[in-house]
């Protein structure tokens, strides 16, 4: 989506992040303009996941900045994050296996008391992800792995977000299943969500995104349009193949 003179949205400065006796980031700063879809790419450990779970609130900062909408998130609970617009839709998608898809994705509305439009929204998820409307009265462990990646991004999308934050959307996916959950993150996208996308298949990644940025190590070391990093020397070297 084009964003005209888009505003920040989150802007993060020095993030530093520490567990187990390992710095696991080492002083990050990145910003994401409102309606932007922004790409974070990376080796297996380089920090990408850490940094999803410090901003959802799900891992506490040593040091450094969150400011989200212009507030400070450091000492903002996750549930409250959720509330403020942040939702993640973690690796492993981690859905309730015994609940229905649609169960679910009522699971992810619970800080909504707007029952009429919790229904519409609920049919929006539904045209969004045709699968799943074939399918909410089946308990979501039975479905394939690319349908609950469809249930877990649904849910995420009922508490309505300001941003939503993917990490690893295409794990372990068929490649067709792939491509499919590519095109509704890009028509996410396009409906005005701001997106931060954690991804392993780092061409995909930079293909659908605006913008990017390499961690490696727990460290920041490139960053710039995602078109320019597709061109990167080092970036197609070491994660495009070439």
């Amino acid at each position: 989506m084009t964003v005209e003179n888009p505003s920040t949205l989150l802007e993060v400065q020095d993030l530093k992040v520490s567990y187990g006796g390992i710095q696991a980031l080492k002083g990050i700063s990145l910003t994401i303009a409102q309606g932007e879809l922004v790409t974070l790419i990376g080796s297996n450990g380089a920090g990408k996941t850490t940094t999803l779970k410090a901003l959802a609130g799900l891992l506490h900062p040593t040091s450094g900045q969150i400011q989200y909408q212009d507030k400070s998130l450091l000492h903002v609970p996750a549930h409250q994050r959720v509330v403020n617009g942040i939702s993640l839709v973690p690796e492993g998608r981690g859905i309730f296996a015994r609940l229905t898809v649609e169960e679910n994705l009522q699971m992810g509305a619970y800080i909504r008391h707007d029952k009429a439009a919790i229904a519409a929204d609920l049919e929006r998820q539904y045209v969004l992800f045709p699968r799943l409307a074939e399918r909410r009265a089946q308990l979501a462990g039975t479905l394939s792995g690319g349908e609950q990646q469809m249930v877990a991004m649904a849910r995420a999308l009922m508490s309505r977000p300001t941003l939503l934050m993917l990490d690893e959307p295409s794990m372990g996916l068929a490649p067709l299943m792939v491509e499919k959950i590519f095109e509704t993150i890009s028509n996410i996208s396009a409906q005005g969500v701001t997106i931060l996308l954690v991804e392993q298949n780092a061409k995909l990644a930079l293909e659908a995104a605006q913008r990017g940025y390499v961690l490696e190590s727990g460290s920041i070391t490139l960053s710039g349009a995602a078109s320019e990093l597709l061109g990167s020397d080092a970036v197609q070297r070491a994660y495009l193949g070439a």
